[in-house]
């Protein structure tokens, strides 16, 4: 038996600055959108070329207030072919939340705080 990852959930509170920010800082544009009939939520799928693995931003109507994320221990990761030009991109976005130096990574957050760590390519 296999299986295959194709998508991870991130509830947003606000969506359109989450589609904004997931397409500036890393390429991720919607691939697809569920509006629920009663407006209660709505999903959208981001994804690129590289991969058919997709992000799925979830945002519901009677959420008033950012999601507790508790102590961040988790994180999705992506790997970049330019680690330079990204950090770059990154600092000036003020997004760079945590680097690594001796492991050669470093930690972005997104507008509600879950943390996507930057990888180079090896």
């Amino acid at each position: 038996m296999k299986f295959k990852m194709v998508h991870e959930n991130y509830n947003v509170f606000d969506l359109d600055k989450s589609l904004a920010f997931y397409e500036k800082a890393l390429g991720l544009t919607e691939r697809r959108r569920k509006v629920a009939e009663d407006g209660s939520f709505i999903i959208v799928y981001v994804g690129n070329d590289t991969t058919p693995f997709e992000l799925e931003l979830t945002w519901t109507k009677e959420y008033d207030r950012p999601y507790n994320l508790g102590d961040e221990e988790f994180h999705l990761a992506f790997v970049t072919d330019d680690f330079e030009e990204s950090h770059k991109l990154h600092e000036e976005m003020g997004c760079i939340v945590f680097e690594n130096p001796s492991m050669g990574i470093y930690f972005i957050t997104d507008p509600d705080g879950y943390w996507l760590e930057i990888i180079p390519e090896r």
